[in-house]
């Protein structure tokens, strides 16, 4: 089987042994790419080929030849005998064909949504996988529809239920249209039946879908195994989150030495969003807000950011990302009043501001200053390290 590119977890891992069967070694590009995806959890095929056109050789090779024509956005190719079609056939009228890619080099797992224009096959959205491993070990994948989402679901799911908690009905792995918000995150749960790699099943596999606005190539659905997600994006607009300066987007993905933007960036969620508060704060002398910290996975790690819930239901306000680290130090654009937030969980730690610092908030593990002009440098001192940063001059 291909190699991972990502660091992976230990159900990644664990999932990696039991499915097996990927495409031929590299360097033999198939004449057609292969119909399912050859993977097995004991005797039960997880992706097998679905859809009314999975027999039909004209369909497959158009399908074939949009895939081997498509470049990722930094021009890397599928790899089309790892790579296989989830899905080819019509829904709602009209053709639809989903496949997973297998992408060497800098972009591992695509997913490609095709549709058709006249006889031709295109690819008309895609999207990379952040997830370490491979797109195959999801259960549960995203179909941009103009009528509303729909979900493909492999051979595991015995059942998948909408936001609103009832059961989606589907064929051939299809759901039907789901109404899922352009910039709202919801939540989706599949009930897995027991297989091999898990012999007692999984009542709530949840999934958040961070809204049907979200735009290529990041990948709208992020696992959500406690539900701790749903939580900490109560309220919050995934529009805001995903953008250049949000804590999602703001991070761009690095090919060597350069910026690569139009690939999905290197703070977007994979898993494990949470959120804890940092307490209530007042600014400006009106009604205290809350101050939040939001906690992610993304493909290079941890990342957090802090979130201020003005007082009254006013719209929150949200910095861009911050590496996971032991200082952390955040810029919050709040209207009017631009802030610097440090944070620190490091107990007996001794923290300084420059002189003449007028600390708004100064509590333990807590200090919020007006944003400086120039740039400033805190530190916080523990018993054998310092950590120092830098805020200000933007």
């Amino acid at each position: 089987m291909a190699s991972v590119r990502r660091r992976g977890t230990t159900a990644t891992a664990l999932l990696a042994l039991l499915l097996t069967g990927c495409g031929p070694v590299a360097g033999r590009q198939p004449a057609a790419l292969p119909v399912g995806y050859d993977s097995l959890d004991g005797a039960l095929k997880v992706w097998p080929a679905r859809g009314s056109l999975t027999r039909d050789a004209a369909a497959t090779a158009g399908i074939t030849a949009a895939v081997r024509d498509w470049r990722s956005p930094v021009d890397d190719r599928a790899h089309l005998s790892s790579s296989g079609i989830l899905f080819s056939g019509e829904v709602a009228g009209s053709p639809l064909a989903l496949v997973a890619a297998d992408v060497p080099g800098e972009a591992a797992s695509w997913l490609l949504q095709l549709d058709r224009d006249g006889q031709r096959w295109r690819v008309a959205h895609a999207t990379e996988y952040t997830d370490p491993g491979y797109l195959v070990y999801s259960d549960v994948l995203p179909v941009q529809q103009p009528t509303g989402r729909r979900y493909l679901t492999s051979a595991r799911v015995e059942r998948l239920l909408g936001p609103d908690g009832k059961v989606l009905p589907a064929a051939d792995g299809i759901t039907e249209p789901v109404a899922v918000p352009a910039c709202q995150a919801v939540a989706v749960t599949a009930t897995l039946r027991p297989t091999r790699s898990l012999p007692r099943g999984r009542a709530a596999d949840r999934v958040l879908d961070l809204g049907t606005a979200t735009a290529a190539p990041r990948y709208p659905l992020v696992r959500d195994e406690t539900g701790s997600g749903k939580r900490a994006l109560t309220g919050l607009d995934t529009c805001v989150l995903a953008g250049e300066r949000g804590p999602f987007g703001s991070v761009p993905r690095r090919i060597g030495d350069r910026q690569a933007p139009r690939s999905a960036p290197e703070s977007w969620p994979m898993a494990k969003i949470a959120v804890r508060s940092l307490g209530s704060v007042t600014l400006g002398g009106g009604e205290p807000g809350e101050l939040e910290q939001l906690t992610w996975e993304s493909a290079t790690g941890t990342m957090t950011a802090v979130v201020y819930r003005p007082a009254g239901g006013g719209a929150p306000v949200v910095s861009p990302a911050d590496r996971s680290t032991t200082l952390q130090a955040y810029y919050l654009p709040v209207p009017g009043q631009p802030l610097a937030v440090l944070s620190w969980r490091t107990r007996d730690a001794s923290f300084a501001a420059p002189p003449g610092t007028t600390r708004l908030v100064d509590r333990p593990g807590l200090v919020v200053v007006a944003q400086p002009d120039r740039k400033q440098t805190f530190s916080l001192a523990g018993t054998e390290k310092t950590w120092y940063r830098s805020v200000g001059g933007r």
